[in-house]
């Protein structure tokens, strides 16, 4: 449920801004500089856009809710104002302190954090980014006020519907991820919250609705439960908290929506938290608890030692109560429990100074500066954007140079990846990569902590299979930016007569055109002149033979009645003289025979494992169906004379292609996750495409793959149902 403040029950016309300061506790100087903002308001403002004032009251609760330093609290008051030109950023300067002038600039300048949802990459829009990021880099603080500032605005009551669900689309894809990725569960969820609320309006008022409707028998026994914890505690532990967790309507929805489960059917609807002194009570506690209650081993996560990639540390255990009914039980010290409601915010307490934790948390955004850098190396590439989301919103790993130097890469980096973080020239003079000293393949991950070293020879010699996706030699888009680069400043005239002669001596076999070559040639390898398909060529790039096959099989086709016949007299020739196919690699056996030409029907997509049956084609071979195919049973009406007995060859070795089809809820990363899937299982992807459905957030995936038996496939499909946005993971026959 989205959280509950004192300025919500309070009325501007009956306001009192010294009796609200003193529930504050603001600090006095604070406090003046509040009057300050308050009197410059209503002196300027008309009664209409007495509003604003209060979008400021609530920022400054929500950032006090924080911890947030006096600063904060005066320069979100003042946000509001100056977004609306009731004061400008003159006259705050003139009047207060350049902190607040300066983080009042920072907050305004992050709307073009929107621009990272674009989808386009004008000069106006990289710098744009640019500006927004070194607003960020000087202060994180200007994130923290501008998701009170966000949360404000999807609270207006006075925004039409359109505006509200603009904002909340955004909010859900930019800012919600920014809150997590600095640790403040606290706005994370309750940005989460009302952006499900504008978005699904109808699932949220359900939800709520349960919620209301079971309160208070919920209630009642959570009550019951914390009062038999507290006994058990009491004999154990000396300083400890029980009471009941608050519940997340958004948290609510997606459990349901993954696990297709109801309502009634969630199991931490009923939730307690227990804060306690230290680590070690931590696992006591969880021990008490084990001991009295009868737990859920598959729903045990230890994020105290195992933290999440935002710093999250906690224990969760299911156990089940009175009646049987499932408890969540979320465990964890004080200083855990602020880091996860309050996340970096936690360092910034205004009572103990506004430079009491910064420079222990500057670690914590280095990775922002790292982005000016790497957004210049990528600029004029079309992966600017997406690069720029990948590094504000992805995982990060942190590695080591030999020298101690801290290296801020994309989780699955790889050492060449390091190597062209370091200089361009390290990375194109890369011949190996140790690991705490050993030596490590250029496929290798790198790992949080590790300390990378790598190995150079005296003249730049990178490869072009480090840029073939599938060897995953490398996995940024700056690395492989500077390797195309690299290729691209050899010495172009000397690829394309040596290209030219390659391709004019095989197509000289076959008789083909300059003109045929260009039709056919061109478009498939996306060239728009005959030099450049000479240059790629001559330089590697495109390999004659797989051209010469492919115009052959464009240009030089037989007829269908040609193939029928080669087919038939195959097969009536190989069974009349029972020919022995022993011993020889044979995929698929047709009426005893192997080795015929034949296809995959696509219609049902047969892998190894599936019951076959083979229909002879008009020009296409014999064409493999599941023995159920809806189709087949079609064709077997029409022509049974061409249906022929067929099944799988013993020593089969040959992958064939499936689509599978996965439903999800659209987040950032369902498709890393998913091929990350795909690359541990050493699955061939074939090809993809996906579409997103914008008003139910459900992403439709269907991935073209080769699998060579259909134990494979059940074992996939596990996997990818494990990923927790993962609705529906099933074969699919399109």
């Amino acid at each position: 449920m989205v959280a509950i403040r004192r300025s919500h029950s309070l009325e501007l016309a009956n306001f009192e801004l010294v009796s609200w300061g003193a529930s504050l506790q603001m600090s006095p100087v604070t406090f003046e500089e509040i009057q300050i903002v308050w009197r410059y308001a209503q002196e300027r403002l008309e009664v209409e856009q007495y509003p604003l004032m209060w979008f400021g009251i609530e920022m400054v609760e929500i950032l006090h809710g924080l911890n947030m330093d006096d600063d904060s609290l005066v320069a979100a008051f003042l946000v509001p104002l100056v977004k609306h030109k009731i004061i400008d950023l003159i006259e705050v300067k003139d009047v207060f302190n350049a902190s607040i002038t300066e983080l009042v600039k920072g907050v305004l300048e992050m709307d073009n954090i929107r621009q990272l949802n674009a989808g386009t990459t004008s000069d106006l829009q990289i710098d744009n980014i640019r500006r927004m990021l070194l607003a960020m880099v000087k202060d994180f603080r200007c994130m923290v006020i501008k998701l009170a500032e966000r949360i404000t605005y999807l609270r207006d009551e006075d925004k039409t519907e359109e505006e509200i669900v603009l904002a909340a689309k955004e909010c859900s894809q930019i800012y919600a991820p920014l809150a997590n990725r600095l640790g403040i569960g606290q706005l994370k969820w309750e940005l989460e919250d009302y952006c499900f609320r504008a978005s699904h309006p109808q699932q949220y008022k359900q939800i709520a609705k349960a919620l209301r409707e079971r309160r208070l028998d919920r209630e009642k026994y959570i009550a019951n439960f914390v009062t038999n914890l507290t006994a058990l505690f009491d004999e154990e532990l000396d300083d400890f908290q029980v009471y009941g967790r608050p519940k997340h309507i958004y948290s609510i929805w997606k459990k349901m929506q993954r696990k297709q489960l109801s309502f009634e059917q969630l199991f931490d609807i009923r939730a307690v938290r227990i804060i306690v002194a230290t680590l070690e009570d931590c696992y006591t506690a969880l021990g008490i608890v084990h001991t009295n209650y009868q737990h859920l081993p598959e729903h045990f996560d230890d994020y105290v030692s195992n933290p999440k990639p935002n710093g999250y540390q906690s224990l969760h255990t299911v156990v089940l109560g009175k009646g049987n009914k499932p408890i969540e039980v979320q465990i964890r010290t004080q200083q855990m429990h602020d880091d996860a409601e309050l996340g970096v915010a936690a360092h910034w307490k205004y009572k103990e100074g506004a430079t009491a934790g910064r420079a222990g948390y500057e670690d914590k955004i280095v990775w922002l500066r790292k982005l000016l850098d790497w957004q210049n190396d990528i600029a004029e590439s079309s992966e600017s954007i997406s690069e720029l989301r990948s590094q504000v919103f992805d995982d990060r790993v942190y590695v080591f140079t030999p020298r101690g130097e801290v290296i801020d890469l994309p989780k699955n980096a790889t050492p060449l990846d390091f190597a062209y973080a370091i200089h361009s020239e390290v990375g194109h003079r890369c011949i190996g990569a140790k690991v705490a000293g050993r030596i490590v393949p250029f496929t290798y991950q790198l790992q949080m902590g590790d300390q990378v070293e790598i190995i150079t020879q005296k003249n730049p010699n990178p490869s072009r299979d480090w840029l073939n996706p599938n060897n995953g030699f490398i996995n940024t888009a700056r690395a492989r930016a500077k390797v195309v680069n690299f290729f691209k400043k050899l010495d172009r005239d000397k690829n394309i007569p040596l290209g030219k002669e390659q391709l004019e001596t095989e197509m000289a076999k076959f008789k083909f055109t300059q003109k045929q070559i260009e039709q056919y040639a061109l478009p498939r390898y996306n060239l728009k002149q005959i030099d450049d398909l000479y240059a790629a060529i001559g330089g590697g790039d495109i390999k004659v033979s797989q051209l010469s096959h492919y115009l052959q099989s464009k240009l030089i086709k037989p007829t269908a009645e040609q193939e029928d016949e080669a087919v038939l007299k195959a097969v009536t020739y190989k069974a009349a003289n029972n020919v022995n196919n022993k011993g020889k690699s044979s995929d698929i056996i047709i009426d005893g025979v192997g080795n015929l030409m034949h296809t995959v029907a696509r219609c049902c997509q047969p892998i190894p494992g599936d019951s076959i049956v083979g229909y002879i084609t008009q020009g296409r071979g014999i064409s493999i169906h599941k023995s159920d195919c809806e189709q087949l049973f079609e064709l077997k009406c029409i022509n049974p004379e061409r249906v022929v007995q067929a099944q799988w060859g013993v020593n089969d070795a040959r992958g064939f292609s499936l689509t599978i089809r996965i439903i999800a809820n659209d987040f950032s990363g369902l498709l890393r996750d998913i091929t990350g899937i795909m690359a541990n299982e050493k699955v061939n992807v074939l090809g993809i495409s996906s579409r997103t459905d914008i008003k139910s957030n459900l992403a439709t995936i269907n991935l073209e793959i080769e699998l060579t038996n259909i134990d494979l496939l059940a074992k996939l499909l596990s996997r990818i149902q494990q990923i927790d946005e993962v609705i529906e993971a099933k074969r699919f026959v399109g």
